[in-house]
């Protein structure tokens, strides 16, 4: 099981979704289609999920990320391919995506195990504090 996501930063807080009928957070992104590329599934992925285009041309490598995936049997392997990219827009939950929010290191117990890594590695480099709190949540 693999996915490809998108790690966006702002004043300190990382972006993230909940899917409908999930109570946890994840990163926004998804599963590649058959003979798509990394790019090519992120900007689709993130047009589908939050209405903006993601720049191809700033897409820059984060980390590839391994975790048991929440929800699913013990075991599942399971990998996060995670990108940083500017786009353009207006952020706007669509399709499974019950809500948005901006999350604070003091946020981690809220997102998916391999988001916990994401988390972590952002809280080290000192891009996300521990400050609760941050945007108003959109829900659909």
């Amino acid at each position: 099981m693999e996915k490809v996501a998108w790690i966006l930063l702002r004043d300190g807080k990382v972006l993230s979704t909940r899917n409908r009928g999930k109570d946890v957070f994840y990163f926004p992104g998804g599963k590649r289609e058959p003979g798509e590329s990394d790019t090519e599934t992120l900007v689709r992925e993130i047009d589908e999920e939050l209405t903006v285009a993601v720049d191809p041309a700033t897409m820059e490598h984060f980390g590839t990320y391994e975790a048991q995936p929440h929800g699913h049997p013990q075991g599942t392997p399971f990998r996060m391919i995670c990108y940083t990219a500017a786009y353009t827009g207006t952020l706007t939950p669509a399709n499974e995506i019950a809500e948005m929010a901006w999350l604070a290191y003091d946020d981690r117990d809220r997102v998916s195990p391999a988001d916990q890594l994401v988390f972590d590695d952002l809280h080290a480099t000192g891009r996300l504090p521990r400050a609760a709190g941050g945007e108003p949540q959109h829900r659909l």
